[in-house]
Formats: structure tokens, C-alpha cells, sequence
């Protein structure tokens, strides 16, 4: 079983301290996974715009977060 498969049943315990975990730690997975996806992204030459779009938020929000980090561009 996966890491995310695993952290996905965990989420659904019964027990908040289980689940809660599992809650913080899939959304510390998903924001890793965006910024590797956007750092691809912008290496492949996506706009911020065309970024923004895939990930349904707008320009300047994907800016703002990915664009302080230096080595995206």
C-alpha cells in the first residue's frame, strides 16, 4: 500500500487523533506534490497564468506562493 493510500484510511478513523494526523499529513503530501508539479511546470515553460488555471486559482495566488522560492520561475 502506498503512503497516500495508507494516509487516505487513516483519514477516515474513527479516532480524531488518527485521523487528524493523517489529515495533516496528506495535506503536507499534496502541497510537496503541487510544488513539484509546478516547478515542472514552469521548467516546461507554463505561464503563471496557464498554471493558475490547471490548479483553479487565480494568477497572482500561484505567483505569490511559488515565485518567493527563488528557484521558480
Amino acid at each position: 500500500m502506498s503512503e497516500a493510500t495508507t494516509l487516505a484510511a487513516a483519514a477516515g478513523s474513527p479516532d480524531p487523533t488518527v485521523g487528524l494526523r493523517a489529515v495533516l499529513a496528506l495535506r503536507r503530501l499534496a502541497e510537496r506534490l503541487e510544488a513539484i508539479q509546478v516547478t515542472n511546470a514552469r521548467t516546461q515553460g507554463w505561464s503563471w497564468q496557464a498554471i493558475a488555471d490547471a490548479l483553479e486559482v487565480s494568477r497572482q495566488a500561484v505567483h505569490q506562493k511559488y515565485n518567493r522560492r527563488g528557484g521558480i520561475r
